[in-house]
């Protein structure tokens, strides 16, 4: 089965349909089933020790691609296309380009409404305080967890389908999963969610790098974006970030459209110094969302395009 052309499947599949609502009420989705097994490997293994997290991230992530592996073999059972379009429509459901773009494009309709209901919107895609942001702050969370997504949830599953098929995409996702329910330095995941924080580093290096380029990409086509102010961002400013990964897409996104982002922010009241991304010197504002947007759907065909031509070659 050709990896490549499973995960341009999946890519056109889940960029049309999205997740279905209905199919989310019949069956619920696969990260909520892959939650529930991180919460009972946490209730179960978690005795505050790194060997505890490992073992937790070791069963998760066996478990996980087995499954996956499973779902494979089983479609690849089908005969002609039917085994590639089949395990590229289970594998569309482990890539979010349209829910993201969906949850960023929610926060500047609701800027466009009054500060409250930004802020409320934000409060559904960002971990911080969103009572302590103003529009311009609601404005520049946004646009970070768009660039940071974009790298987190379609480039990465891209990445590792390309390489491993399904479950590449699906271990993928666990780990991800993992990082995000275990892996911050909380007093009860400090040790035990260590694994899972520094695995999901590891995993996400080449995406990283590979979503600022298809930024740069895009920059080149979007009106008013700046490609070479994106790549000097990520030379001077990705490596200013606290996490090894999340600068780079920041830095692209920053530079290109002509914006500062991350710096100082507020989690669960707790302040969290990180280096400014771009150079711009002016407010962000909710039109700045909608011209991240732009980048970031350009990015996204860029990307789908280069894996149609890889599985056309392969």
């Amino acid at each position: 089965m050709s990896f490549a052309l499973l995960t341009f499947v999946a890519l056109m599949v889940e960029g049309a349909c999205g997740y279905p609502g209905g199919l989310f009420r019949a069956v619920r989705h696969p990260v909520v089933w892959m939650g529930a097994l991180i919460a009972l490997l946490d209730g179960r293994l978690n005795r505050d020790t790194r060997a505890g997290g490992v073992v937790a991230l070791a069963v998760l992530i066996g478990t996980v691609g087995a499954v996956a592996w499973g779902v494979q073999a089983g479609a690849g059972l089908l005969p002609g296309w039917g085994g590639v379009l089949a395990a590229g429509v289970v594998a569309s459901s482990l890539l979010a380009q349209q829910s993201l773009g969906g949850h960023v494009a929610a926060v500047a309709a609701g800027l466009g409404v009054g500060l409250a209901e930004g802020r409320a919107a934000v409060s559904h895609i960002v971990g911080r305080d969103p009572v302590a942001l103003d529009a311009a702050g609601v404005a520049r969370a946004a646009i970070e967890s768009l660039a940071e997504n974009f790298s987190d949830g379609v480039v990465a599953p891209v990445v590792w389908g390309c390489a491993l098929g399904l479950p590449g995409m699906a271990m993928y996702k666990a780990a991800n999963t993992a990082d995000s329910m275990i892996g911050h330095r909380t007093v009860r995941h400090g040790r035990f969610g260590w694994a899972a924080a520094r695995f999901d580093d590891l995993v996400n290096l080449p995406a990283s790098r590979l979503a600022a380029a298809w930024i740069v990409v895009a920059a080149c086509v979007v009106p008013g974006a700046r490609a070479g102010a994106a790549v000097r961002a990520v030379w001077r400013d990705a490596g200013g970030h606290r996490s090894p990964n999340a600068g780079w897409p920041e830095a692209a996104m920053a530079g290109a459209l002509g914006v500062r982002l991350a710096g100082p922010r507020a989690y669960g009241g707790v302040l969290v110094v990180d280096g400014w991304m771009g150079d711009g010197g002016r407010e962000v504002t909710g039109a700045d969302i909608g011209r991240a947007l732009m980048v970031y759907r350009v990015a996204c065909g860029v990307q789908a395009g280069v894996v149609g031509v890889l599985a056309a070659v392969l």
